[in-house]
């Protein structure tokens, strides 16, 4: 811990004494209209790899006061009704930054990707990247983060209940999608099958998702693709302002408050949020689920600087839940009844004061984020400290029965070249330190660890008039050390485990024209066995299972290829995409039907063992517009995951998903941005399983939204909104939900327990500027 606060306190004043070496400071001026040359008063400019914006005045003009005299970067306007333009300026001689809008009924999106190599135009990016806005994930129902994100095609979720999701994307999960929030990757207990992201899904302003294989700049567990979960630009200079958002959800009462106020004064950016979220049991269509209640706590803060030399952050944040869990049990009338047999009474199901089993976890992280102007080129840097801590409660007063408590230590650091007739070069390193302490609790699953991980990476990319080229190559190295413990019912073998690995990438992408481009990409990637794959050998409570790692697991190794088709017009979007994955050493659990006994019950043994794989699939969308008011919007995905050696399907894979919804937006006089949807989700039945899986029946969710934008003055406005899903009550149980049958017992196999049924969540959203 003294070694994170001296580097920050390190970095932090080299920062403060950078201006007087630094490169001198000029204004950045420019207009924003329309075609017919009208200005566009509130449209948005930013400058990502800067962290600055600023908002087009009432005559359409902005102005930069902080921005550099030399270096280039990839500027972003955009608009309400609007396509979203980008244009690469050279601050040494920026020219005309008059910049000209088409309208569009189609809605504007961001098109400026930042969780690559160096930020770029999507359409020239050659990995399969979609952008969530905060209005997709505020005014759609869900109960957490990744639920929200659930909708995109090829991505899914690994359900507990609505308080915990676990995010798939094209069928991989766990250790194999790397989620990173303020440039830090995410470093809690990714391996545990009953184990959330511990994120604030309210401090999220937008979530890049990265489907397919990103070793290359993330190492080693991005073998399936990255969720980059990103904070919203600092306030513009001389601002000071914030938001406040609430809503409710019926099913289970979970109520959520969060609270922001953000400012900019001279360059000096700060921020600080809070939120919390709590809900009582949840209701299926036909009961409530005991125990399944949550609370969570989350702050966060930042404060940095803003200059002429390029910013330096400094984010700090605390996130604390608790989460209710019951070890499902029936009598004879079929009732969920608790230890002495009787059934739960409604009071205690209302109960927002949990019962025990339960978790009790906590994450604290603080990162430093900078991009710093230096020589000819720029270093973006990002350095991290994370402590996790996990606590699984049987009774109150007494010591958890299971403690996961780990300390990461993280640095990456990028600089790109000056760009030179239309090469773009990257060169990076990255590194983490990991010690974990897990034989502390009454029970063990996993041994004390540390692991400790470096990489090295490069990277160009050529753009010409209308193809994209880019190439990159990674060498990574990382050692994990398993601490020998003799306990009463576990025991753990001392082991060391190392390897090194080379992995790279190509990418192509070409734009026919303004409304048509296509791009493709080939890659490598790895993932090394994670602790609980190596080395656990206990009782999984939450999971109820036995499992028994092994040493001996090689790392995972993939080869992707992935191509899609773009089509974006005034009233048409539409995108049709295939992959193709090969995994050597794919890592996974099988039961055999072996038993074992442990604190007294029996329990089912899974094993860890590894094959050769092979998956693919295809997503598709499609976006109608035919008119200004009516909005048409569709998706499907489908992947398929067959075992190379045994030729079965591989476990716990997401059925096909078709999604429809038709929005109407009309005109309504003294409101905006007014909207009603119905939407129909269509899961297939999915019978492509694991032997010692069960199939899954299709089913169909109805749901519909209704919201509006309210003037309250002629600077404040409010955002009121209503979302239903399952709006039919529909009984189903979700294919990679833990509560399925053949999840929660091997003794009644036919034990389950439905998804969440109808939930209507009413919400509000509220910005305001105190300065402006």
């Amino acid at each position: 811990m003294k070694k994170i606060f001296l580097l920050i306190a390190l970095l932090c004043s080299v920062f403060a004494a950078f201006p007087v070496f630094a490169v001198d400071n000029a204004v950045l001026r420019g207009r924003i209209t329309d075609t017919q040359n009208q200005p566009l008063p509130g449209a948005t400019i930013s400058i990502p790899d800067l962290r600055i914006s600023a908002i087009a005045a009432a005559d359409g003009t902005f102005k930069f006061s902080q921005v550099p005299t030399r270096g280039t970067a990839l500027v972003q306007v955009s608009y309400i009704g609007y396509q979203t333009i980008t244009r690469t300026i050279n601050f040494s001689s920026p020219g005309d930054l008059d910049f000209v809008l088409k309208a569009s009924v189609i809605e504007g999106r961001e098109v400026v990707i930042t969780g690559t190599a160096s930020s770029s135009d999507n359409r020239k990016n050659s990995t399969s990247v979609t952008t969530v806005s905060k209005d997709d994930l505020l005014y759609r129902p869900s109960t957490n983060l990744m639920d929200a994100l659930s909708r995109v095609p090829g991505v899914s979720q690994v359900t507990t209940g609505p308080a915990i999701s676990k995010p798939v994307i094209r069928g991989l999960s766990y250790n194999r999608v790397v989620t990173l929030n303020n440039g830090v990757k995410q470093q809690g207990q990714q391996w545990g099958d009953e184990h959330g992201v511990e994120i604030d899904q309210y401090s999220a302003d937008r979530v890049e998702i990265l489907r397919g294989p990103a070793s290359l700049m993330y190492g080693s567990d991005a073998l399936g693709g990255v969720i980059n979960i990103l904070d919203a630009l600092p306030a513009p200079e001389g601002t000071l302002r914030g938001e406040f958002l609430t809503n409710y959800a019926t099913n289970n009462g979970m109520t959520g408050n969060s609270l922001m106020l953000q400012g900019n004064e001279n360059g000096l950016v700060y921020k600080v949020r809070g939120s919390y979220k709590n809900a009582y049991s949840y209701k299926t269509p036909t009961e409530y689920v005991p125990n399944s209640g949550f609370n969570e706590t989350n702050f966060e803060g930042q404060i940095g600087l803003n200059k002429k030399w390029g910013y330096a952050h400094l984010d700090a944040s605390s996130f604390r839940t608790h989460i209710g869990f019951y070890d499902p049990e029936r009598n004879e009338d079929g009732q969920l009844v608790n230890e002495d047999g009787e059934p739960f009474t409604k009071s205690e199901n209302k109960d927002r004061t949990l019962a025990y089993p339960q978790q009790d976890i906590r994450h604290y992280k603080i990162a430093l984020n900078s991009n710093i102007l230096l020589g000819e080129g720029s270093l973006k840097a990002t350095l991290g400290y994370q402590h996790n801590l996990r606590r699984e409660l049987e009774e109150p007063g007494e010591d958890p029965a299971l403690f996961l408590n780990s300390y990461t230590y993280s640095y990456d650091l990028k600089y790109s070249f000056k760009n030179f007739n239309g090469w773009s070069p990257v060169i990076g390193v990255s590194g983490e330190f990991m010690h974990s302490l897990n034989t502390t609790g009454e029970e063990q699953l996993i041994p004390d660890f540390d692991s400790r991980t470096f990489g090295a990476f490069a990277f160009v990319k050529k753009t010409w008039d209308k193809s994209t080229f880019n190439a990159g190559a990674r060498i990574d190295y990382r050692k994990m050390t398993g601490k020998e413990f003799e306990g009463e019912e576990s025991n753990f073998g001392a082991f060391s485990n190392q390897f090194t690995r080379v992995s790279g990438a190509l990418g192509y992408t070409y734009e026919f024209n303004d409304a048509l481009s296509f791009k493709a990409n080939a890659g490598s990637a790895f993932r090394a066995p994670n602790i609980a794959e190596l080395a656990s050998n206990g009782v999984h409570e939450g999971a109820f299972r036995y499992e028994i790692g092994n040493a001996n697991l090689k790392p995972e190794q993939s080869f992707q290829f992935d191509a899609s088709f773009d089509y974006q017009n005034q009233y048409v979007s539409a995108s049709l995409g295939g992959f193709a994955n090969i995994i050597n050493n794919y890592i996974y659990y099988r039961a055999d039907g072996e038993t074992i006994e442990a604190q007294n019950k029996q329990y089912p043994v899974y094993r860890f063992v590894q094959d050769d794989a092979f998956l693919r699939g295809v997503e598709a969308m499609l976006t109608l517009h035919p008119v200004h008011y009516l909005h048409f919007e569709n998706s499907f995905s489908y992947t398929r995951a067959t075992n190379r050696a045994t030729k079965e399907s591989l476990p716990f894979i997401p059925a096909a998903t078709l999604r429809n919804e038709l929005r109407f937006e009309p005109e309504v006089r003294g409101t905006k941005h007014s909207y009603i949807s119905v939407g129909i989700d269509n899961f297939f039945k999915q019978n492509k399983v694991d032997s010692f899986e069960q199939s899954s029946s299709g089913y169909t969710l109805l749901n519909a939204a209704v919201g509006t934008t309210l003037k309250l003055s002629k600077k404040q406005d409010i955002t009121l909104y209503v979302a239903g899903k399952n709006l039919l009550n529909k009984a189903y149980y979700d294919h990679l939900s833990r509560f399925k049958p053949g999840r929660l017992s091997e003794e009644e196999p036919t034990l389950g327990i439905y998804n969440q049924g109808r939930n209507v969540t009413f919400g509000v959203t509220l910005p305001f500027t105190i300065k402006n």
